[in-house]
């Protein structure tokens, strides 16, 4: 039994208990109980910074071989893998990733958020989640892979139903996300039947096909789970942080007014302190793979824990005033991208996406605010939350395009 203070309100795999994001929660626990065990979920949750680095340090002790998510089974994509298998599946992947690619799409970037805003901007309202945030990383990583425009709607809706059910209760929700997986499956594999017949370096999931390091190439299999991770963690993250981060904007309108007075100065500042804030991916699981303690905590082979990167995020022993949104906080150390080996391979390509639609939003739709102050539903999901819609106004205005 852990010998730490116990709440009956902290469920730590409950999906519904991340709606309200519980910061409370969390900070109960670093203070308290930083490595706490909830019975009824049998997994371990480490709330506070210097734990979440120890841990992603440490695979040795803390492995990922398991799944990302707690008593799931090993998955063949990289997040389920630690070094040296992880390090040469990623270096197949980070070819799609490298800084050139990634700075060469600041142009095409700019282009689709026009494009976006094009579509809404002379209604003077619209839904912000699945209008303005969801369509922009879902384009770019989609094209990014080779997918055909006229499948993005689809491989929305199966990005989100897989994410709803990793945390899913009804066997609808778990039914759907397992049609969602076997049709992205079955969709992905007619693609790379036809790069494996081109030599050609046209799209990521070109170079998945054709790519080496050290005479290994990925099968086909691993191209299909590597996509869908591409996919899931491109779409789902980078949609809530657009969304999140105009939410903490509107907010705090002193910081509204310090970036449309000088975005060129304070946008990228204001880029991680939304990351920070937000902080989409909620937690990520290892496995304890030998006896160990921590916090006084007696941890056992085999059991999981979960990382919550939010907590991290809000330590005071890191971050002065933890609760203040402030796009111009320095140093900003952050962990919405985790931590170590398994850091976000995507962390360039998102950053950029947040910072060429902020400057879009405030040159295009400089009054833009929530319709209404209605409570916005959220996602009840243990993994990746955010809000499910936002109806926003502004001035109607004209399409560039």
């Amino acid at each position: 039994m852990p010998s730490h203070p116990v709440r009956d309100d902290i469920r730590l795999l409950d999906g519904e208990w991340y709606t309200d994001e519980p910061h409370e929660a969390w900070t109960w626990m670093r203070e308290h109980a930083p490595v706490y065990w909830d019975d009824h979920f049998e997994v371990w949750g480490i709330t506070r910074y210097d734990d979440i680095l120890t841990i992603s340090k440490d695979p040795e002790r803390f492995s990922s071989y398991r799944a990302p998510r707690p008593h799931g089974d090993p998955l063949p994509m990289m997040i389920s893998m630690d070094d040296p298998a992880h390090l040469q599946r990623r270096k197949l992947v980070n070819k799609g990733f490298t800084p050139k690619r990634v700075r060469d799409k600041t142009g095409e970037i700019d282009d689709v958020c026009d494009h976006i805003i094009d579509k809404v901007c002379t209604q003077g309202h619209c839904d912000f989640v699945w209008d303005i945030a969801a369509p922009l990383p879902l384009l770019l990583i989609g094209d990014m892979l080779g997918f055909p425009r006229e499948h993005y709607d689809d491989l929305l809706r199966w990005s989100d139903d897989l994410v709803r059910g990793t945390t899913a209760t009804d066997d609808a929700a778990r039914d759907k996300a397992a049609m969602a997986g076997m049709a992205f499956r079955q969709f992905q594999l007619e693609i790379i039947e036809d790069r494996r017949s081109r030599r050609e370096d046209r799209d990521l999931v070109s170079v998945l096909c054709h790519a080496e390091v050290e005479g290994e190439r990925l099968d086909d299999e691993s191209i299909v789970q590597e996509s869908l991770l591409i996919l899931i963690g491109g779409d789902e993250t980078s949609r809530h942080v657009i969304t999140g981060g105009l939410l903490a904007l509107l907010a705090h309108p002193d910081q509204r007014r310090k970036l449309a007075d000088d975005p060129d100065g304070r946008i990228e500042p204001a880029v991680e302190e939304m990351l920070r804030w937000v902080t989409p991916i909620k937690n990520m699981s290892r496995t304890v793979m030998v006896d160990t303690e921590l916090r006084g905590q007696q941890l056992r082979a085999g059991q999981d824990l979960i990382m919550f990167y939010p907590s991290a995020n809000r330590d005071a022993d890191h971050f002065d005033q933890p609760f203040t949104f402030d796009i111009e906080r320095d140093p900003n150390h952050h962990l919405a991208f985790g931590f170590g080996t398994h850091f976000c391979l995507g962390a360039s390509l998102a950053r950029l996406e947040l910072n060429r639609m902020f400057r879009r939003l405030m040159a295009r739709l400089p009054d833009i605010g929530l319709a209404d102050d209605a409570p916005l539903p959220y996602r009840a999901s243990n993994f990746i939350s955010g809000p499910e819609a936002m109806p926003v106004v502004f001035t109607p205005t004209d399409p560039i395009g």
